[in-house]
């Protein structure tokens, strides 16, 4: 019996995969860290942490470089092992369950609802604490109830990238082994790539390599936010002004794509003091803006899900 790879189903057997990795997401979301891969990978680079070189730049970035290619293949490369007889007619249900770690729109979003909650029962500081803890990495200590709805806002138009543009576009064009490379390297610039001394040459590699693996992901993700905004009832124009005028504001090349289309949607300035200043409007951002960009940031996920399972089944 001829065998194919498990990764490489053919029509339309990607299409349904990702069917359920969505239908999956949206009603379990996240499983408990200790069986969640992403945790998995967090140890692998906590465990490669305490290994790193303490001195030399260039020792550094060789280690952090061979840190994060080491992972995105004990990651990536073991589905290019799995094999199922061509015969099966029940191997997208299996893909499928193996694609959901790789993704998280559900947890994004309700991470989103429950810090606009707190905003709108007047606690600021379980806000701000919900906000850096499921969210941003900036110190959250002296935020105003603005700057928190801001960051806020800010994490759930970025995050349509990390969490689920990206990953789905790598199932699309390389199947799981490329969406679980994808993952690791994204997890390996989140806890490494920082301007710091201990992380400065370690985390490099890993978020250069993030930059290029994120480039047309968030420009496709920027788009669909402007076609959200027209769904949503918001200003697809301003969505597509400040998308182009404000793109370069934000240190990163790939985040202000969204977060100026977002603040255009919005009509909203989103604002990260010392740093960036994207102005969609007038105004400062409140709690309702919130629930108002996860509609926003919602219906780009559908529109994102709709085009790749039509190229699922091309």
């Amino acid at each position: 019996m001829s065998r194919v790879l498990f990764w490489e189903q053919n029509v339309p057997g990607k299409a349904l995969s990702l069917a359920v990795a969505l239908v999956l997401d949206l009603i379990l979301g996240e499983p408990p860290n200790r069986f969640h891969p992403v945790a998995w990978m967090g140890r692998f680079i906590g465990l490669g942490w305490r290994m790193r070189p303490r001195r030399g730049p260039l020792r550094q970035f060789a280690f952090g470089a061979a840190l994060t290619l080491a992972g995105m293949a004990a990651f990536g490369l073991p589905w290019l092992l799995m094999a199922k007889p061509s015969a099966s007619s029940w191997a997208w249900v299996w893909q499928g369950v193996a694609l959901k770690p790789v993704f998280a729109l559900r947890a994004l979003l309700k991470a989103g609802e429950e810090v606009r909650r707190s905003l709108e029962r007047g606690d600021l500081d379980e806000a701000r604490r919900l906000v850096g803890y499921h969210l941003v990495s900036r110190d959250v200590s002296r935020l105003t109830e603005s700057q928190v709805a801001a960051a806020c806002i800010e994490s759930l138009a970025e995050n349509i990238t990390d969490s689920l543009v990206a990953p789905l576009f790598y199932f699309v064009t390389g199947g799981l082994p490329a969406a679980w490379a994808y993952r690791f390297c994204n997890t390996a610039d989140a806890m490494l790539g920082y301007r710091d001394p201990e992380r400065e040459y370690l985390g490099k590699f890993a978020a250069r390599l993030d930059d290029l693996l994120n480039w047309l992901p968030a420009r496709l993700a920027a788009l669909l936010i402007v076609a959200a905004a027209a769904l949503a009832g918001e200003s697809p124009s301003g969505a597509w002004r400040a998308m182009w005028s404000q793109h370069s504001r934000t240190a990163s090349p790939n985040a202000g794509w969204t977060m100026a289309a977002m603040a255009g949607a919005l009509g909203v300035v989103l604002e990260k003091p010392a740093h960036y200043r994207l102005e969609g409007g007038p105004v400062l951002p409140d709690a309702g803006d919130i629930r108002r960009a996860a509609r926003v940031a919602a219906l780009a996920a559908a529109l994102a899900a709709a085009i790749y399972l039509v190229l699922g089944v091309m």
